[in-house]
């Protein structure tokens, strides 16, 4: 940002987060109102910017009143070290009990940031329709499922990925052949289609209206491009998503994240 990006700053949008692990102690976690604020300084100052465009509590918080959590977000916007605020990982319930509190205090949140890709659709049934009787939408975290939905496992598990490790969340050894001729299954959809099997995850992931976009975690150029195209085709036929549904259907059960 003090080099490359800074003469582009008006015209990207940052955002930062805070509730997770970011410091020993009892304030380096969750949401209290202490935490969030030191962590958004924090944040600002590792950034050398004086404001992030968008920044989020990343996920509720049950030992800390809502408000709370509310305010600390709010405070942040009114001292103009953020100028609209978002959440993430919250449910359903806790979103419309979140939005209740910034409505009261009239902050501008605009986001919601979810877990969602093919493997985890949890949020279709408890998130999105809150979200519409909203009006606010969603962007999209996980979009591949951690290189799941990607070429990557299409030959196998290679000695070197995250699911060769034996403590991997999204692959258990009970499943890996089942997931695997669902990758498979997927991909021969996208070649119909004229796609990579990430193209059409990220493409899928947005046929969803209350999805404004996904974010993707590129670690080279070539995956950026290859995720970029993706727009080139967003329409799904009703026989391309029923035939998705069939093929996702077959590892019901399952939640990979």
């Amino acid at each position: 940002m003090a080099t490359d990006l800074k003469p582009y700053r008006d015209e990207i949008v940052i955002a930062s987060k805070a509730g997770y692990d970011m410091w020993p102690g009892p304030y380096g976690n969750w949401g209290s109102r202490k935490s969030i604020i030191a962590s958004a300084d924090q944040s600002l100052k590792r950034m050398g910017l004086d404001y992030v465009d968008i920044f989020y509590t990343h996920r509720p918080d049950p030992n800390t009143d809502v408000f709370e959590t509310a305010q600390a977000l709010d405070t942040l916007v009114r001292q103009g070290k953020a100028l609209y605020v978002g959440i993430s990982n919250y449910n359903g319930a806790q979103t419309e009990a979140i939005m209740k509190c910034f409505k009261e205090l009239h902050t501008p949140f605009v986001i919601h940031q979810p877990r969602y890709n093919m493997f985890n659709r949890q949020p279709e049934t408890d998130l999105f329709p809150v979200l519409k009787a909203n009006h606010k939408a969603a962007v999209g975290f996980s979009s591949l499922c951690q290189g799941l939905l990607t070429d990557k496992y299409l030959n196998g598990i290679p000695e070197n990925s995250r699911a060769a490790s034996s403590n991997s969340p999204f692959l258990h050894p009970s499943q890996v052949e089942q997931t695997l001729k669902t990758v498979k299954a997927l991909n021969e959809v996208a070649h119909a289609r004229n796609q990579t099997l990430a193209e059409m995850a990220l493409a899928w992931n947005l046929r969803n209206p209350e999805m404004a976009c996904v974010l993707i975690g590129a670690s080279r150029p070539e995956q950026l491009l290859d995720n970029v195209k993706a727009l080139d085709n967003l329409a799904f036929s009703d026989d391309e998503l029923s035939e998705i549904d069939r093929i996702l259907g077959e590892q019901d059960g399952v939640n990979w994240g």
